[in-house]
């Protein structure tokens, strides 16, 4: 008889002891999956910031040997010999970083990223060959400026960043005009 008056209060303990198990079992579980995808979107983050710094490095190359080759819109020209190895290790650089990318990034974010690569690439074909007209150089950088627009928007938007960047502007840059309409020379 006393375990038929104690019973009701037994079950109450077991079933509290049950539910506090539950939420408590929940709240960790969501708590787990909160920091992994922290630490996912932090790798995520690293990674197309690699991966960016290494693709612009290997424009700056082909743009600095742009500039050797008579494309006045480049600053700080780069002979072609002492430029093309530099090129090629600049590439492989790029080619290791986006292996990364192919493994965090989700598919729109890759998609973008290899087409702004492939953009780079035509230009590193211009200085290659060295038979590009100044439209041809200009165009080429109009698409590889909207390529990399379009990257950021794409990563931005994989990482829960709101909004996207500001757009990289017009090419050929026009400072030198905007530099001599203002009085600096």
């Amino acid at each position: 008889m006393a375990l038929l008056d104690q019973l009701p209060a037994l079950i109450g303990v077991v079933v509290g002891s049950l539910g506090s198990y539950a939420v408590q079992s929940l709240t960790e579980r969501r708590r787990w999956k909160r920091q992994r995808e922290e630490r996912w979107d932090e790798k995520r983050f690293e990674t197309y910031g690699r991966y960016a710094n290494a693709l612009k490095a290997q424009l700056r190359i082909a743009q600095r040997i742009g500039a050797a080759l008579g494309f006045a819109d480049v600053a700080d020209p780069l002979r072609p010999a002492d430029g093309l190895p530099l090129l090629a290790e600049a590439e492989s650089r790029r080619a290791t970083e986006w292996e990364s990318v192919l493994l965090v990034g989700d598919a729109a974010t890759i998609a973008a990223a290899r087409r702004w690569h492939e953009t780079v690439w035509s230009i590193e074909l211009l200085v290659r060959e060295g038979e590009a007209d100044a439209e041809m150089w200009a165009g080429a950088h109009r698409s590889a400026s909207a390529a990399r627009d379009a990257f950021y928007a794409r990563a931005r938007r994989d990482l829960g960043i709101a909004g996207d960047p500001p757009p990289s502007g017009e090419w050929p840059r026009q400072w030198r005009s905007e530099l001599s309409g203002s009085g600096v020379d």
